[in-house]
């Protein structure tokens, strides 16, 4: 059974991406993985400075690597904010990425992202659906190590999407991010043979 991890770069309350999250862990437990929906807004992790983190790595930094290294497989929901990914989901990379002087695990930055399958959607009122968000995370990812998958999804018209259980409406939206999902599972199964 393979671990996916699920998470959105939004705390927002009635996030578009949120939904979508939910909406793919959904789909990931029904293909037969072992899901866990993170929502960013749990852990406590301050603006990356550099200054604070020699004076300690906050403890919900060092969470976060575990729960980004223990699973081979992820999806990430990423909003469009001015044509680009958050500034929320760009720091937490941050901090997940930055070395921990002398500890024998951690001091690998890269550690926490090497070899994962990412598969990556979004979700904007626009008709791109975050489109461009994708386009800026992708390298940023790639740089990080992690295998990205070819199939992603944006949702477009994200306002209308959904039901009021957050259900997506369109069952061909739905067969989309399923594809996203199936593909990431796919292949982190296959690299972890």
């Amino acid at each position: 059974m393979t671990s996916l991890l699920v998470f959105a770069g939004s705390t927002r309350q009635q996030s578009f991406n949120r939904r979508l999250a939910r909406v793919a862990a959904d789909l990931g437990r029904e293909a037969g993985a072992q899901v866990t929906l993170l929502e960013l807004g749990d852990l406590d992790i301050p603006l990356y400075n550099a200054d604070l983190e020699a004076r300690g790595t906050p403890v919900d930094v060092l969470r976060l690597k575990e729960v980004l290294h223990a699973h081979p497989a992820w999806i990430i929901c990423s909003p469009e904010y001015n044509g680009s990914y958050t500034a929320l989901l760009k720091n937490t990379i941050d901090w997940a990425s930055s070395p921990i002087k002398g500890d024998p695990l951690w001091q690998d930055g890269t550690l926490p992202f090497r070899g994962k399958v990412v598969g990556m959607l979004s979700a904007s009122p626009g008709a791109l659906g975050g489109l461009r968000s994708q386009s800026h995370l992708a390298p940023l990812l790639t740089n990080l190590e992690c295998w990205l998958a070819p199939k992603a999804f944006a949702l477009g018209q994200a306002g209308s999407a959904f039901d009021d259980q957050g259900a997506l409406v369109q069952e061909t939206q739905r067969e989309r991010v399923r594809a996203v999902v199936d593909q990431v599972l796919w292949a982190a199964q296959r690299l972890q043979a």
